[in-house]
């Protein structure tokens, strides 16, 4: 099914006509933002749009639609197949997964519970997230992240929104796939917010490759150790680090043989150096290879990988 009749099915009537009518590609939709009583907001190849009840994109937010709560509930109602209860552990993590990869973020009252999110109650805000995929990103880190036909354990520093889980996502694929360099190997992926494999229904729907194991909205830690006991992975790879708990667990899988591809929120090796948690990563040299991110527009571009003495490898500027 393409990206434009999985998002039509999950919207309200009202905004299925609007987003019906609109003249663009799909392929280039990274979101759809509803809010109650504000614009209809969309975010399309890198710009924000408000879009109109006639369908055109606009530049100016008294030009958009207005979201009604009738068309969030109506939303919420195709997202959920009219049963929201069936899935109140995914709004406990403030998200649902949806046919096709793509993630529905929403907000509203948060219900607690002896310290403990319950249940997120009159939602009015809906953040749909389009699924994208962009393979063959990870191909150039392949010659880095090998040593002799093993894995280096590597982090991926990188900014918010420069691709770091896009390059994750192409690197499991690649080396769980394999090819006539590189023998396949059996991954297993943590995935926390279902934003590497978006798996549907224990299924996913990016392609994460023919070796590749998931354990969905798991947290990292007991799921690293999860996989260790149950699905014998070579490597193990989990997005976005930041946690005690994700440091020991990442120590554990390294003490245990497994290889570890793992992400974290910086802009250089210093930074992570700076953060009290993530300290040990770098001066204890747990990772072999560090791959720095560039901060532009262009998703999972390398900008530098050093090696875990801190030298430079390859560098973005020399090519």
């Amino acid at each position: 099914m393409e990206k434009k009749q999985e998002i039509l099915k999950i919207l309200s009537a009202k905004l299925r006509d609007i987003v019906s009518r609109l003249s663009i590609d799909f392929d280039e939709l990274y979101e759809i933002r509803l809010r109650v009583n504000e614009p209809f907001i969309i975010l399309l190849s890198g710009r924000e749009y408000f879009v109109s009840e006639r369908g055109s994109l606009e530049g100016k937010a008294e030009e958009g639609y207005i979201v009604k709560a009738r068309d969030i509930r109506e939303t919420l109602e195709y997202i959920s197949s009219f049963s929201l209860y069936a899935y109140e552990d995914e709004i406990r993590q403030g998200f649902i997964t949806v046919q096709g990869g793509h993630r529905i973020g929403l907000a509203g009252k948060v219900v607690v519970e002896q310290g403990n999110i319950k249940n997120v109650k009159h939602i009015s805000f809906i953040n749909i997230r389009m699924s994208h995929e962009k393979k063959g990103c990870g191909k150039k880190l392949l010659p880095y992240i090998f040593d002799e036909g093993n894995i280096c354990h590597t982090l991926i520093i990188s900014p918010p929104g420069c691709g770091k889980t896009t390059l994750l996502r192409d690197v499991v694929r690649l080396i769980s796939d394999g090819n006539e360099e590189y023998r396949g190997m059996n991954v297993g992926v943590v995935d926390e917010r279902s934003e590497i494999g978006a798996s549907y229904m224990g299924i996913p729907q990016n392609d994460v490759g023919i070796r590749t194991d998931v354990l969905d909205c798991c947290p990292k830690a007991e799921g690293m150790l999860m996989l260790i006991r149950s699905m014998s992975p070579e490597v193990i790879a989990v997005d976005e680090i930041g946690k005690r708990e994700d440091i020991d667990a990442l120590a554990y899988v390294m003490n245990c043989g497994c290889r570890m591809i793992a992400t974290v929120h910086g802009h250089s090796i210093e930074d992570i150096r700076n953060k009290p948690v993530l300290r040990k990563l770098v001066e204890e040299k747990l990772f072999k290879r560090f791959v720095v991110l560039d901060s532009g527009n262009i998703p999972g571009k390398i900008d530098k990988i050093f090696d875990e003495r801190g030298t430079v490898m390859f560098s973005g500027i020399t090519e």
